[in-house]
């Protein structure tokens, strides 16, 4: 309350400060305009009683002109920003300042000549122009004093000189706040080299990039270049984070154009960025009519996938959306979030477990859900290995329990979470989920129910992922640990493997696999270096790469398919659907069994049972059938 009313006593002050700065202003214009008009004679303008008319007229021509000031918002504008709008808005002031002034004179019966409102507005605009960039100029060199106290100001490279460009400048200037002073601007259109854009030259294209970071001392780059391609926009970035600068971006072009763009909106470039793959954007609105004024359960809600889940879900507008989570503090924080983002939408939160039976029977009775989105697992895979039973317990048993439930209660779609995990796996969690898979398709017609499962590969950002590990170790200045060099695997967005779950949920028949073409693997290794280097530091002389080995159940590279399956076109080109060997019920609670009798066995007899119960028997291979497409047409694994 304090700070408010200092911030409303300083702009008052300034105001008035302004304002006899403006008054001075008046007067000296209205005397020049006389002293021009008379060809600076000033016994002759004193003779035609022209100087006699300014004392009569001071007081009211004043006044009037300080009304149009007033008017035009002269006093209102924030001029640390001015740009030809204010200097419209001057122009208008001035203009009718001036018709005022002559026509006081005249009511006043006072002697003028009749050149004078033209010679007065001129001058008057020019003077009162000219003080408000004064006080821009001062006010910037205020800031960057200010600025210079607290500490050296980062030498900045912004890419682009376009519109994205001129805002960055423009409020690096302005905000008393900015650490960063642009050196040069880089841009790929050659009729601009050699310009300058607020004072700030462009020094070249993107070849020019390395040559300038080292010749103007550069420790920060700004992407400024929101309607960029993703392809253009990673052949750049990959060429900056070769310089060791820190790299940053605007942000989405609608925010750009809509003009909310300031400084606190310039992110750090995230490793996302630079993974070479077009995001992939698919249509909600292709499942709405299945999930609204419906039902709808996720498990796992709290989770990376099962929270963004539950925030897409939301958007559809479904009858009553439920989350169930064994975390509470996690579940608490997406019931918070979904609060505030939809206050009118019907959210219930329920805690407890997968593997209790009875807890989900509880919630499927009570709210008979219409649509599942199973997402509740152990997924971390160096863990499961320790403590393969839980795996088992949760994953397996979890997803049985969950499964079952939709059967019995009259779920219309079941949606399982898969990973590209359970293709051909070495590691107990990835066994598991090659069983969850087994499990619900052996459930499909059964019921009324359809059941699929959704595979894909690592989630960037998710719990657990080797990015925030990553993060983590650059902060602490290092070793960034990789498990081996050759390693690669699929990545796509949190929000991309949702978009693909949902529009899987679209394209279900019932008993489908569905796979993303996500593109090329990466290579751990090469992701690691690049976000070194993302955060200002050479990889192995700042920041040391170490190599931990293989960890128990990892493999080199993942894969998207079983030898058993094939891919089948959906309408969407990057989604297809892996046909499996399927299995009966009366196999399954056979594997079930299985799995139950060794629960509380030794971890190495959990484990080989885990790996014999998924081998694909050879008498079942998968065939070929129209409309399938090989694997390896599709994807590179």
């Amino acid at each position: 309350m304090k700070d408010n009313k200092k911030s409303n006593r300083g702009h008052a002050l300034r105001v008035f400060g302004i304002i006899l700065i403006d008054i001075c202003l008046i007067n000296l214009a209205a005397f020049a305009a006389i002293m021009l008009r008379m060809e600076l004679d000033y016994a002759d303008a004193a003779a035609h009683g022209f100087l006699h008319t300014l004392r009569v007229c001071c007081i009211p021509g004043t006044l009037a002109a300080l009304l149009m000031f007033k008017v035009f918002g002269l006093y209102s504008s924030a001029w640390e920003y001015a740009g030809e709008r204010e200097l419209i808005s001057i122009a208008f002031a001035s203009l009718c300042a001036s018709a005022l002034y002559y026509s006081i004179a005249r009511i006043m019966n006072c002697p003028f000549p009749r050149s004078f409102p033209f010679i007065y507005m001129m001058v008057l605009m020019l003077a009162i122009a000219a003080s408000r960039v004064a006080y821009r100029q001062a006010r910037r060199e205020l800031i960057a004093r200010n600025a210079a106290r607290a500490g050296a100001l980062r030498r900045t490279m912004l890419i682009g000189a376009g519109d994205g460009a001129v805002l960055v400048i423009r409020e690096l200037e302005n905000n008393r706040h900015a650490r960063n002073r642009v050196v040069c601007l880089i841009d790929d259109d050659p009729a601009k080299k050699g310009h300058r854009v607020r004072g700030v030259k462009v020094v070249g294209g993107r070849e020019k990039i390395l040559d300038a970071a080292k010749k103007y001392a550069v420790e920060d780059i700004i992407f400024c270049i929101p309607s960029a391609s993703k392809e253009v926009r990673n052949e750049i970035l990959e060429i900056c984070s070769q310089t060791g600068a820190e790299l940053k971006t605007l942000p989405s072009l609608d925010k750009l154009i809509n003009g909310e763009v300031t400084l606190t909106q310039i992110k750090s470039v995230s490793i996302e960025d630079l993974l070479g793959r077009t995001q992939v954007h698919t249509d909600n609105a292709a499942i709405r009519d299945k999930v609204q004024g419906k039902v709808v359960l996720v498990t796992g809600g709290g989770g990376s996938i099962g929270s963004e889940l539950c925030r897409q879900l939301a958007a559809l507008s479904p009858r009553q959306l439920v989350i169930f989570d064994i975390y509470e503090n996690n579940a608490y924080d997406i019931q918070m979030e979904l609060k505030r983002r939809y206050p009118t939408l019907d959210l219930v939160v329920l805690i407890g477990s997968v593997r209790e039976e009875r807890r989900v029977r509880y919630v499927f009775e009570t709210y008979r859900p219409d649509v599942v989105c199973h997402a509740a697992a152990h997924k971390h895979v160096p863990l499961m290995e320790d403590s393969p039973a839980e795996a088992i317990k949760n994953n397996v048993f979890g997803t049985y329990n969950v499964a079952r439930a939709a059967g019995d209660y009259g779920t219309g779609l079941f949606i399982l979470i898969s990973s590209d995990k359970a293709v051909n796996p070495t590691n107990v969690m990835g066994a598991s989920k090659r069983v969850c898979e087994m499990v619900v398709q052996s459930m499909n017609g059964q019921s009324g129910t359809k059941y699929i499962a959704v595979r894909f590969g690592n989630v960037l950002g998710s719990n657990g992922s080797v990015i925030p590990l990553f993060k983590k170790q650059i902060a602490e200045g290092g070793p960034v640990t990789v498990t081996d060099k050759r390693v690669t695997r699929f990545f796509m967005t949190i929000p991309e493997a949702v978009s693909l779950i949902l529009q899987a949920g679209a394209y279900a028949e019932g008993g489908e696999v569905f796979v993303l073409d996500m593109g090329e693997p990466v290579r751990i290794d090469d992701m690691a270096r690049k976000m070194i280097r993302l955060s200002g530091f050479e990889p192995d002389v700042d920041i040391k790469i170490e190599y931990t080995g293989l960890r128990p159940g990892e493999k080199l590279y993942e894969e998207l398919l079983l030898k058993s399956e094939g891919l089948q076109k959906t309408d969407n080109k990057l989604i297809y659907i892996g046909h499996q060997v399927m299995y009966t019920p009366a196999e399954i609670e056979e594997k079930l069994d299985t799995l139950r009798g060794v629960l509380y066995a030794p971890n190495a007899q959990v484990r080989d049972c885990m790996l014999n119960i998924i081998k694909e028997p050879a008498d079942r291979m998968y065939e070929p059938i129209p409309g399938a497409v090989n694997p390896k047409d599709v994807i590179e694994v």
